[in-house]
Order: structure tokens, then sequence, then C-alpha cells
């Protein structure tokens, strides 16, 4: 099931062959896969839908999202060291 591909524009052609001698020890046909399987992944919507649509995220007018949730104060610092 191979099949053949011509890739005749020069620049990415040098393109290919520079990445595929630095990373891939000169693998073209390796080098192509492997970007081309990143970019199918980076574009398949792998990305998180929470807030991706305007509107379907409310927020209270108290609450601050910029507002760290944690106490970045340690026991120590506060003086609420646990006696045991």
């Amino acid at each position: 099931m191979a099949e053949v591909m011509i890739i005749d524009r020069p620049d990415v052609v040098a393109l290919i062959e520079r990445a595929a001698a630095a990373l891939r020890g000169g693998d073209k046909a390796e080098l192509v896969s492997i970007a081309v399987r990143r970019l199918l992944d980076e574009t398949a919507g792998a990305r998180p839908l929470f807030g991706a649509h305007p509107g379907s995220v409310k927020v209270r007018s108290d609450v601050d999202l910029i507002q760290p949730v944690i106490n970045p104060r340690t026991d120590a610092e506060s003086r609420q060291e646990i006696r045991r």
C-alpha cells in the first residue's frame, strides 16, 4: 500500500533534509510521518471545551478567577503548626 509523494519545492526539500539529518539520522520518511502525526494530534480537537463557546461559562460578580484558591502561606509561616 505504499504510495509515492513527490515534493519538489526546494525550500521544503531543504527543510525536510535538514530536520531529518538533525533529528532522525537522515530518515526523511520517518521525519515526515512524525511531523504529520503531531500536526494531526494538535488539530484534532484535543483541546478542552471548558469556556470554548462565548456565554458557556457564567461566573458570579464576587468571584475572582485570577485569585489563587490555595493559601500560599505554609503552616510554619502562619504559626499554625500541628503539635504531635
